[in-house]
C-alpha cells in the first residue's frame, strides 16, 4: 500500500471489534463496515487534510479470539507499510486490546512511529457511540508531529480522552466509556479542548535504528491467581500442566503468598525442573516488593522473579515473547527483570 502524496499519512488497521459495526439495513443485525468508506460514518475526518487509508482483516476477529498468530499478522501489516505511513491506528475489540497493545510494544523493536489502539463500547453506527470521538482523536494523535518528528512514537491506547502506554494499560470496566486505566503510569496525553501531551513521560527512540519485528511466541504459560484456602491439588494440577515452561503467580498485595510448606515445595520443584515463576500482584495498582514481608521472602529465596509494577496483560505477552525468542533460561530471567518497552518502572 503506497502513500498517495507528501502530506501526513495514517493507515487505519481494522482487526475487528465493536467500533467497526453498523446495522445492516435489510436484516437489522450488526455487521462490519467497509473502512474504505469510513468518511461516510465519520465525515469530520475528511477535514484533517492528510492521506488516510485503511486495511481490514478478513475475516475480522472478535477480540475474545485474539491469539499470538493475530499479533504476528498485525505486526507484519505494520512492518509491510511502515515506510509508507507516518502513523498507524489499530481498531480492536476492547476485551483483549491491552494484551495486543502490550504484545505489539514488545514485538516492534526500535519503533519510531505512533501505533495507536482504539475501539469503542458502542458500535460506530449508533447515535450515542463513543467510537467517533475515539477514532477522530486517535487519528489526530497518530498524525501529530513536532519539529518533523512524531509526538508519540509508541504503542498506545487512546480511549475516552486519555492516551496511555499500551503495556501499562488494563481494561477495568465492561460498561463505562472510560473502560481503560493505567494504574502505575500517568497518561501520555489528555484530550480536552486541546490535546495536552506529557512529553516528559513519552519514550523517544535513541537514534534512527531500523524497525525490527520479533515474531516468535511460546504460549506454554499459565496464570495462577492465589486466594485464601487455595487447594494443593489445584496448584499441582497447574504446575504439572504438560509442556508448561513459565508460571505467573498473581499474589496478594506487594507480592505475598501463603507460607505453607507444601506450597513453597511445589514452587521449588517447578523451578528445579527448569520452570520460571513470575510474581505479579493481583492488585489493580502498586508493585511487587519481594522480601518486604516474610510471606514473600521465601519465594524470593527459591528463585521466583519479581514482576514489579507490571500489568497482568503485559506479564503474559512479555513472557510468551521471551520464551519464544530467548535462547537460555538465564536470558529470559534477566529480561523479565528489566523494561523492554517501558512496561515496568
Amino acid at each position: 500500500m503506497a502513500k498517495r502524496g507528501k502530506e501526513t499519512s495514517v493507515l487505519i488497521i481494522y482487526t475487528g471489534g465493536t467500533i467497526g459495526m453498523v446495522h445492516d439495513r435489510q436484516t437489522g443485525s450488526l455487521v462490519p463496515i467497509d473502512f474504505k468508506h469510513i468518511t461516510d460514518h465519520v465525515p469530520v475526518i475528511g477535514n484533517f487534510g492528510f492521506d488516510l487509508q485503511s486495511v481490514s482483516f478478513d475475516p475480522v476477529k472478535d477480540s475474545s479470539n485474539i491469539d499470538p498468530d493475530i499479533w504476528v499478522k498485525l505486526a507484519e501489516t505494520i512492518e509491510k507499510n511502515y515506510d509508507n505511513f507516518d502513523g498507524f491506528v489499530v481498531l480492536h475489540g476492547t476485551d483483549t486490546m491491552a494484551y495486543t497493545a502490550s504484545a505489539l510494544s514488545f514485538m516492534l523493536e526500535n519503533l519510531a512511529k505512533p501505533v495507536i489502539f482504539t475501539g469503542s463500547q458502542l458500535p460506530i453506527g449508533l447515535p450515542r457511540t463513543d467510537g467517533r470521538e475515539n477514532l477522530v482523536t486517535s487519528l489526530e494523535i497518530a498524525a501529530a508531529s513536532k519539529n518533523g518528528s512524531p509526538v508519540v512514537p509508541e504503542v498506545c491506547i487512546y480511549f475516552d480522552n486519555e492516551l496511555t502506554r499500551g503495556n501499562r494499560t488494563t481494561k477495568f470496566s465492561a460498561e463505562h466509556f472510560d473502560a481503560f486505566n493505567s494504574p502505575n503510569y500517568p497518561p501520555l496525553a489528555l484530550a480536552g479542548l486541546h490535546i495536552k501531551y506529557n512529553e516528559n513521560l513519552i519514550h523517544y527512540p535513541a537514534g534512527t535504528r531500523k524497525l525490527k519485528v520479533n515474531k516468535s511466541f511460546d504460549n506454554n504459560v499459565a496464570i495462577l491467581k492465589l486466594f485464601p484456602g487455595i487447594n494443593r491439588h489445584f496448584v499441582e494440577a497447574v504446575i504439572n500442566t504438560k509442556g508448561l515452561r513459565a508460571l505467573i503467580i498473581e499474589t496478594f498485595g506487594s507480592g505475598n503468598a501463603p507460607t505453607h510448606e507444601w506450597f513453597l515445595d511445589d514452587l521449588k520443584s517447578f523451578i528445579r525442573k527448569g520452570g520460571i515463576i513470575f510474581n505479579v500482584t493481583q492488585c489493580h495498582g502498586g508493585s511487587v516488593e519481594m522480601g518486604l514481608y516474610e510471606t514473600s521472602r521465601e519465594m524470593m529465596a527459591a528463585g521466583v522473579v519479581s514482576g514489579k509494577d507490571i500489568t497482568s496483560e503485559a506479564s503474559v505477552t512479555k513472557l510468551m515473547l521471551l520464551l519464544g525468542s530467548c535462547s537460555t533460561r538465564e536470558e529470559i530471567i534477566d529480561c523479565l527483570g528489566k523494561p523492554i518497552a517501558g512496561e515496568i518502572s
